[in-house]
């Protein structure tokens, strides 16, 4: 049978997945650029084809901890924000990690810093990548660089949020969510009913039905020897993310004497740099990290080992670039370029910008 397909908005087709994947909860405020997210859900009325909850909260506190909430109870739940709604958010979800909460996060980031712009930007890598919030934790994050996987990455999101009980964010930018891409439709997901959320998540808190043992979930432990023992565990549940799920796209590698590292939309820039300098004989390929926690070093590691430069394109004053300096070990030269206040760099000007980096004369 032939997928369903639709003309999308990167938002919209968040919005869809969400439902289709069984979503139980949607809660989130609105803010520029990724609005369209709650307007699609309030229009296609959920609640009457799945049962699923779209509510808009009082503000990004509020909705971060109402996911707390519901994911204390083994729901699928959800939202999403842009820059500043998301650095509001980040107690509640230093807690859901310290609680180990699986929910799903929507960054689509704008320019910062402060309010700064409503123009597609990638200086949410920090934050993302490194915490964000208070304490030693992790978020497992996702970088889409279409609408499609705008959609894809809702259902590998819950799939990896709840197969380690962790918070997983889906970090986009403005111009992936406002543009618009055909979108494969999948069939949809029935939510899991009261009994099938108690048999397979025996952690949740659904009440002490026939008399078994009642659930705490908390992130407070004021036993210090007890909580250094429940951060080991955090710490090792990221060792083994970091081992085993990194994902990444490799594009013309096999002969590359050049590398682009980038994500999201600027590897989508890179894909049309690369061509036009193939076109003049340099042989370039591009990395692109499609989790960027788990970063994929292996790959970057072995791909340093071949080629004679590696430029990392981002949008930002250089943070990427950072990851990248410290798993290539020295092996290679390892340069930065980004454009900043949600300008979005043109392909001719990344390709001059490698040329002038790692080609003499």
């Amino acid at each position: 049978m032939a997928k369903e397909l639709r003309l999308m908005k990167g938002n919209e087709a968040f919005g869809e997945a969400a439902i289709r994947a069984g979503t139980d909860g949607y809660f989130g405020y609105p803010i520029t650029p990724q609005s369209e997210v709650m307007e699609y859900l309030m229009a296609e009325k959920p609640h009457e084809r799945t049962g699923m909850v779209v509510l808009q909260a009082e503000s990004e506190v509020a909705s971060i901890n109402m996911l707390y909430g519901g994911a204390g109870c083994g729901k699928k739940v959800m939202t999403s924000s842009s820059s500043p709604g998301i650095s509001l958010m980040q107690e509640g979800i230093s807690y859901l990690a310290g609680a180990e909460l699986p929910c799903l996060l929507l960054n689509v980031v704008r320019g910062g810093p402060g309010l700064g712009t409503i123009q597609p930007a990638q200086s949410d890598y920090f934050q993302s990548t490194k915490g964000g919030g208070h304490g030693d934790y992790k978020l497992i994050t996702l970088a889409p660089s279409s609408v499609q996987e705008m959609y894809d990455f809702v259902a590998l999101g819950y799939d990896l949020a709840f197969k380690y009980r962790t918070p997983v964010l889906v970090l986009s930018d403005g111009a992936i969510g406002q543009m618009m891409e055909k979108v494969e439709i999948d069939e949809q997901v029935p939510r899991l009913t009261e009994a099938e959320i108690i048999e397979k998540y025996p952690w949740a808190t659904t009440g002490r039905l026939n008399g078994r043992e009642r659930n705490i979930i908390t992130s407070l432990d004021l036993d210090p020897s007890r909580h250094e023992r429940h951060n080991i565990k955090l710490q090792e549940k990221y060792k083994k993310i970091a081992d085993t799920e990194a994902r990444f796209e490799t594009i013309n590698c096999e002969d590359a004497e050049y590398l682009f590292v980038a994500y999201g939309t600027s590897s989508r820039i890179c894909q049309k740099s690369m061509q036009l300098l193939r076109k003049k004989g340099i042989k370039v390929g591009i990395l692109r990290p499609i989790t960027l926690f788990p970063f994929p070093q292996k790959e970057l590691l072995k791909l340093a080992g071949k080629v004679k430069g590696i430029l990392s394109v981002e949008m930002s004053a250089g943070q990427m670039v950072e990851d990248i300096k410290l798993f290539v070990e020295g092996k290679v030269p390892v340069e930065h370029y980004g454009r900043m206040g949600g300008i979005i760099p043109s392909p001719a000007e990344v390709a001059e910008v490698l040329k002038q980096k790692f080609i003499k004369g």
